[in-house]
């Protein structure tokens, strides 16, 4: 059996032109999605009932790092079941795709890609903040320290 890189002759760890397969993967992404600055996720969350900042980092990065009162937490391995209106391990707001899930990761790179994942499921208002955490917290915006990983 062969992989499809090697019946292509391409060579698996080539790096593509102008950079990693998984900045390209991150930059098609963030083309879809409609990034929030950290002032304009708060005040989203401040003006639209239908909006919702997900923290998606481990217990151990938010007990190192901090955590942000007004989140939910949802760790990001079970984020799209957890947002999709049709599965059965959703969450009591996961109930139409018009929920703005807005996902906030350490620095804003886990949470484009996990917004693009529920942007594939049907939550067209998905979208991440700019900079993540620390953006967030630079921004003066709400924090209190983590408490300690389990």
């Amino acid at each position: 059996m062969t992989s499809s890189h090697a019946a292509s002759g391409a060579d698996p760890t080539s790096r593509p032109a102008g950079g990693s397969r998984i900045d390209a993967m991150l930059a098609a992404a963030r083309a879809r999605l409609h990034r929030l600055e950290p002032e304009a996720a708060a005040e989203a969350l401040a003006t639209d009932d239908h909006s919702v900042l997900v923290d998606i980092r481990p217990a151990a990065q938010r007990a190192a790092e901090g955590e942000i009162p007004a989140a939910l937490v949802v760790e990001r391995n079970v984020l799209e079941w957890r947002f999709d209106p049709t599965s059965d391990a959703r969450l009591e707001i996961a109930t139409g795709d018009d929920l703005q899930v807005i996902v906030i990761c350490s620095e804003g790179y886990t949470s484009s890609l996990a917004a693009d994942a529920l942007r594939h499921l049907g939550l067209t208002r998905a979208t991440d903040v700019i900079g993540g955490f620390h953006a967030w917290a630079a921004a003066g915006l709400p924090v209190r320290p983590g408490t300690t990983a389990h």
